[in-house]
């Protein structure tokens, strides 16, 4: 693992747009809400596409930016070949880097921008993430219209956009650090059980993370996993105390932080804007929490390999960030 100190990157400002059910559920003053999955268009990929131009375009209008202001454009989300991100970063006269990992895909376009913006010539970037239901229930199980049972340990994709603007100039909110995380594979076959696959890698990051920057795991106010989900919340606890003797008791997963219990979404959310939205959201916006920690958590599988019946691997990359006065 690597771990990386940044001088002079800060977090300018964020925009999100949410599905029905996301805007129904426990996070409140969102931006944009969509009134149906097709957000006025003809396929759900056309809608998610929209989402991330809607995203990209209220960041630039609400900041009085023009396209030249922006230094890169860094995007993630769940579809094959990040076809999402390329259809909709085409519509933009701004250097375009695509990444990938999986639910954690935010998490790493932060760290890539930060590491681009800091101590260079660059002054800004644009760094966001989308996920929309029916297209990641289609890619990577199946379209709902076939019906297929779930167990309780499924998380539920969440419908969203959310971007952020990194910038060099000083602002209330700060990039810190960041530790990239390895590929972690503890033998877990079972898609539908994505907390335990990602949960180890989770706590091997905050643990790698820790002991760069020689902290404790009471240095920070709040602890932000992104979607271990109800189940993988337990099994990161868990294995935080048998395998490195730690009780974690500031940790929060995004998962449970988005839904209410009367939505009925199994284990809680997934995807790749949990994690974003609840810190924009609901983190930063709440005065106790100074000194803040955001892990991205991923399962690296395809549909292809998951029906090999082979282990699947996960990621987690995690990035420290602090709030000034």
């Amino acid at each position: 693992m690597d771990s990386i100190k940044f001088s002079n990157v800060y977090v300018k400002d964020s925009f999100s747009v949410v599905g029905p059910l996301e805007s129904e559920g426990q996070i409140k003053n969102l931006h944009l809400t969509m009134d149906d999955y097709y957000y006025h268009e003809k396929t759900f990929e056309q809608a998610e596409i929209k989402m991330q131009r809607v995203v990209i375009d209220n960041l630039l209008l609400r900041n009085k930016l023009l396209e030249s202001d922006i230094d890169y454009l860094i995007s993630g989300e769940l579809s094959n070949q990040l076809a999402i991100s390329s259809y909709a970063a085409k519509n933009y006269r701004i250097p375009f880097l695509g990444v990938y990992s999986a639910c954690a895909s935010f998490v790493e376009g932060m760290i890539f921008g930060s590491k681009l913006l800091d101590g260079r010539g660059s002054r800004k970037a644009i760094v966001l993430s989308s996920s929309h239901n029916l297209n990641a229930e289609k890619q990577f199980r199946f379209p709902i219209e076939y019906g297929a049972p779930k167990p309780k340990t499924t998380t539920f994709t969440a419908t969203a956009c959310v971007g952020s603007i990194l910038t060099r100039d000083n602002t209330n909110l700060k990039v810190e650090g960041a530790t990239v995380g390895t590929v972690i594979d503890l033998g877990c076959k079972d898609a539908t059980h994505m907390g335990a696959v990602m949960a180890p890698a989770a706590a091997q990051v905050l643990m790698q993370h820790l002991n760069d920057f020689r902290r404790t795991v009471d240095y920070y106010d709040v602890i932000l996993t992104g979607d271990l989900g109800s189940v993988g919340a337990t099994i990161f606890r868990e294995y935080l105390k048998r395998s490195y003797g730690i009780k974690i008791k500031n940790h929060v997963d995004a998962a449970k932080e988005i839904y209410l219990d009367s939505q009925d979404v199994y284990a809680g959310a997934s995807g790749p804007t949990a994690l974003p939205l609840v810190l924009f959201h609901k983190i930063v916006k709440n005065n106790r929490f100074k000194k803040i920690l955001i892990i991205g958590t991923g399962s690296l599988h395809s549909p292809t390999l998951v029906n090999q019946k082979i282990t699947i691997p996960a990621i987690a990359h995690a990035i420290s960030l602090e709030v000034l006065k």
